[in-house]
C-alpha cells in the first residue's frame, strides 16, 4: 500500500454528504414524506372484502375456452 494512499469516495457520496451538512433536517423531511403517502393504516375489513372479491385466475390466460 503507498504511504500517501487515500481512500476512493464517489462525486455522489461526496454530494450526499455535503448535502446532509447543509440541510440536517433533510431525513426528518424524507419521513415525513413517506408518511403522508405511503404509510397508512389498513382497514381490516376492507382487506378482507378484497380478498373475498377476488376471482381465481385460469392456469393458462391465453388457452381458449372449452367447445
Amino acid at each position: 500500500m503507498p504511504l500517501f494512499w487515500k481512500p476512493y469516495k464517489s462525486d455522489l457520496t461526496t454530494f450526499i454528504e455535503k448535502l446532509k451538512a447543509d440541510r440536517p433536517d433533510i431525513e426528518t423531511q424524507q419521513r415525513l414524506g413517506r408518511a403522508l403517502l405511503w404509510d397508512k393504516p389498513l382497514d381490516q375489513a376492507e382487506q378482507a372484502e378484497l380478498a373475498d372479491a377476488r376471482v381465481p385466475q385460469q392456469p393458462y390466460v391465453y388457452q381458449t375456452a372449452p367447445k
